[in-house]
């Protein structure tokens, strides 16, 4: 593994949208050599000629340094660090065209967030069967409470990254760590994924809660009970509970179930006015990443045997057909029980 200082390194983020985008800016504002690979050539002499990305961040300027491609082999030519920032279903695919130029000492991290549908992969575990000559600890996530609006115009934020090993985790946090973005390390990357894309689903159900016409109660009780339900799905496949009180968790899931930003909280809301799911797809640019995570939380209950009564009311919204009042209503009248946030272990610790 590479264990050079930010400064030496040559990043190459994969995909310009509004992530990718932010990303490039907010590295080259340290001085970062930065390439930005576009899928589409158009999109890529756009943004080369004009120094703006008029689909997802039109009033934000993209410095010259920032070298902008839609040649994957040219982007990353002579980079040792990948970011890939594409939406998460189109991970694989192109992390498998690239899998010929990946080595041993390439660091690659992943900012999208999401769950795979076919293999019910987190993105590193995804990354690791399409890249392997790049080892399992070398691979990581940039993920938390996030707008990439925000981020690329310098407004101070704060995520975490995770890494398979940490030294890599570290170096990680060393590239991305800028004046107005702090960047913590978080061990547990399982955790990290888990909370950063099962919360796009729980943001889907706040826009519904919001769309229907509810107040700020039934907000509150949503995120109270929806992170909870992310808690037990991560703790049942090795997460650190601790993880989903901090910036991946319960931070991610508040900026992204209350801002107007969130574009999985707008299909929420959409669905709760009465839209359907191809309806709302058909007019928006941008992925909304919960809709596809949706499926694959959901099997991921049945999997590990989670009770998650949210998920899968989303999920009989979005693919089933059914109303979200009658959900809600059901949501509502289900058995009396205990709240029991903390784990049986550590509330006996507490007593």
């Amino acid at each position: 593994m590479s264990t050079n200082g930010s400064r030496e390194k040559s990043v190459t983020i994969v995909g310009a949208g509004s992530w990718g985008t932010a990303l490039a800016v907010s590295l080259a504002s340290k001085d970062v050599p930065v390439r930005l690979w576009a899928r589409r050539e158009e999109a890529a002499k756009q943004i080369r000629d004009d120094r703006h990305n008029p689909t997802y961040l039109p009033d934000v300027v993209i410095p010259e340094s920032i070298e902008v491609t839609s040649n994957l082999e040219k982007a990353v030519e002579g980079s040792d660090f990948w970011v890939f920032a594409t939406p998460s279903q189109a991970v694989r695919s192109v992390a498998e065209q690239l899998s010929e130029f990946a080595a041993e000492d390439h660091l690659v991290v992943s900012v999208a967030k999401g769950i795979e549908n076919e293999t019910l992969l987190t993105t590193t575990g995804v990354l690791h069967e399409a890249l392997p000559r790049v080892p399992l600890g070398s691979l990581g996530v940039l993920y938390g409470p996030s707008h990439a609006e925000e981020v690329a115009v310098g407004v101070p934020t704060a995520v975490v990254v995770s890494a398979h090993d940490l030294a890599a985790a570290e170096i990680m946090q060393d590239v991305f760590m800028t004046s107005t973005l702090r960047v913590y390390v978080n061990p547990d990357i399982i955790g990290v994924e888990i909370a950063g894309s099962v919360k796009n689903v729980l943001a889907i159900a706040a826009g519904i809660v919001e769309g229907i016409g509810y107040g700020d109660n039934a907000k509150a009780a949503l995120i109270t009970r929806g992170l909870d339900e992310i808690r037990r799905l991560g703790m049942a496949m090795g997460a650190n509970p601790s993880t989903f009180s901090g910036l991946a968790g319960i931070g991610d899931v508040v900026v992204t179930c209350m801002s107007k930003l969130s574009r999985n909280r707008y299909f929420g809301e959409q669905i709760g006015k009465g839209r359907t799911l191809s309806e709302i797809e058909a007019e928006m640019t941008m992925v909304a990443e919960g809709v596809r995570t949706t499926k694959s939380a959901y099997e991921l209950s049945r999997r590990y045997h989670v009770e998650m009564p949210i998920t899968e009311g989303v999920y009989a919204c979005l693919f089933e057909g059914k109303r979200p009042d009658v959900v809600i209503k059901e949501l509502m009248s289900r058995t009396a029980k205990r709240e029991d946030w903390l784990p049986e272990t550590l509330r006996e610790a507490a007593l």
